[in-house]
């Protein structure tokens, strides 16, 4: 369903930054169905994955492959739902005012935007505050409000860079009970995330990524018992240590 093949980016030197290689012949792939977690330190590559997997930018050299076809094919990107680690919401809309845009721009008829709204806004509890200006919401209220976009056009894909970040323990349990529902539905899931803990929960596999290169591909498990670690957090630590010479 999804393929890197060798794919290779560098960034181009910058004032007051040097030439940077970002990901250096990074292949894997994400079965129909499967929930990965994209980890590894800042700077290990998993932001620039997501923007090539989203076309933002386009790789130097190998092939990425989505749904048989290339991520900029726009039949393609309808399938994807995509949730960025910052919103930027304009602030005087209300989630409303963006279902509608956004259903609008995906050619969602009518009656089926406003089924799909309700339904979304209620499962994410902000049926009631539908029409408050964003600026008024909390981070995880306008997290949950991105969600309802990003779901509107019930896409088979989706990729969520840190879903879970900023939020308190209380909105941090509604993203998490989302996911859960979202991969009992059979969505296919690629996600970024700092927090370990709830990678290790809610994966079937982990990608770990260090200064562009792929360090392991497999199950959490499995990470745990080729570091001799009792969790897969200790063993994402000793494996980079080791990488880096610290071990």
């Amino acid at each position: 369903m999804t393929i890197f093949t060798t794919v290779s980016k560098t960034y181009a030197k910058e004032i007051g930054a040097p030439t940077h290689t970002a990901l250096a012949g990074l292949s894997f792939s994400v079965a129909k169905g499967e929930t990965i977690g994209l980890i590894g330190a800042n700077g290990a590559g998993k932001s620039t994955s997501i923007k090539l997997l989203m076309d933002f930018i386009r790789p130097d050299s190998g092939t990425i492959q989505l749904f048989n076809g290339s991520p900029g094919t726009p039949h393609i990107r309808q399938q994807i739902g995509y949730l960025p680690e910052v919103a930027n919401f304009p602030a005087n809309l209300s989630v409303h005012d963006l279902l509608r845009f956004t259903g609008t721009t995906c050619d969602i008829p009518q009656n089926l935007l406003a089924e799909r709204s309700h339904e979304l806004l209620t499962l994410l509890d902000l049926w009631a505050v539908r029409r408050r200006p964003l600026r008024t919401y909390s981070k995880g209220m306008q997290q949950r409000a991105n969600f309802a976009i990003a779901l509107l056009n019930d896409p088979e894909l989706l990729i969520l860079d840190e879903p879970m970040s900023g939020l308190d323990p209380m909105g941090r349990k509604k993203i998490i009970d989302l996911i859960i529902q979202l991969k009992e539905a059979g969505k296919t899931i690629l996600f970024c995330s700092h927090i370990l803990e709830d990678v290790d929960r809610l994966v079937d596999s982990v990608l770990l990524l260090h200064k562009g290169k792929k360090l392991f591909h497999g199950t959490p498990g499995e990470l745990a018992v080729q570091e001799d670690k009792p969790s897969m957090a200790e063993a994402f630590v000793s494996r980079v240590k080791r990488e880096d010479g610290h071990v």
